[in-house]
């Protein structure tokens, strides 16, 4: 999912009304302070345990999967522990390129890195995959449109980008590059490693890549709630004094 942080705003007409998305850019203290805990706690946690079931679906699909599941589905068929276990590895993993980007983990960010893995783990235990094409298909385009709600669910409610998300915006600002190249030249290499390594590439993988913006687009004005945008003390410029004459 993208960083709220470099998304431009954007307005969707809802009953006649321009709806806006105002993404803030915060520190992790700042996310804490901005108002409305509750509501955007438990938005959340809703949006990562959906994120977490939308892979499970994705994977009993069995049709392709999103360029890093691809590389942690490759990464476990060689290690031998649970979907769910390389992706919370992975995520701590990532976390420690943030070090010399000089980026710190917001809340949403920490929970991202546990709580998605677990809701596939738990899902994947209750989920089986279908037998016929008709249940697979369905699975598939079902947990692409809850991956992008899951997005904007926990996008929208301000506490931080997650782990991948942040190393893309962090090296976009650390090198220079546009959001675009740099995001793609991740997700190609960890869609290629996953690939040697065993990971599924199918028309998933595809559809994925063409649907999860538009679906992250739609929902996000609705779901991005309100917050009180942080209060920054401006020091002002000093002013040489006047010497007497």
């Amino acid at each position: 999912m993208r960083h709220p942080s470099h998304m431009s705003p954007l307005h969707l007409a809802r009953r006649g009304l321009s709806r806006r998305v105002d993404l803030l850019p915060m520190t992790p203290l700042e996310q804490v302070r901005a108002g409305r805990f509750a509501h955007r706690f438990t938005q959340l946690i809703a949006g990562l345990v959906l994120y977490g079931v939308s892979m499970a679906m994705l994977l009993r699909s069995g049709l392709g999967l999103d360029p890093w599941d691809v590389f942690h589905q490759g990464v476990q068929t060689h290690w031998g522990v649970s979907f769910g276990t390389v992706v919370i590895v992975t995520s701590f993993v990532v976390l420690l390129f943030w070090i010399p980007l000089r980026q710190w983990p917001g809340l949403g960010t920490l929970l991202n890195s546990v709580l998605i893995g677990i809701a596939t783990d738990v899902t994947l235990r209750f989920l089986s995959a279908p037998e016929n094409l008709a249940g697979r298909w369905s699975l598939l385009i079902g947990g692409i449109v809850a991956n992008g709600l899951a997005g904007a669910l926990y996008i929208g409610s301000q506490f931080g980008p997650g782990p991948r998300d942040g190393l893309m915006t962090g090296l976009a600002r650390r090198t220079g590059r546009s959001i675009r190249l740099v995001r793609t030249t991740i997700e190609v290499t960890v869609l290629v490693l996953g690939w040697l390594l065993g990971g599924t590439v199918g028309v998933g993988t595809v559809l994925y890549a063409v649907g999860i913006g538009p679906i992250v687009q739609f929902f996000l004005p609705i779901l991005t709630v309100r917050v009180h945008p942080p209060t920054r003390v401006v020091v002002p410029a000093s002013v040489p004094e006047a010497s007497a004459g």
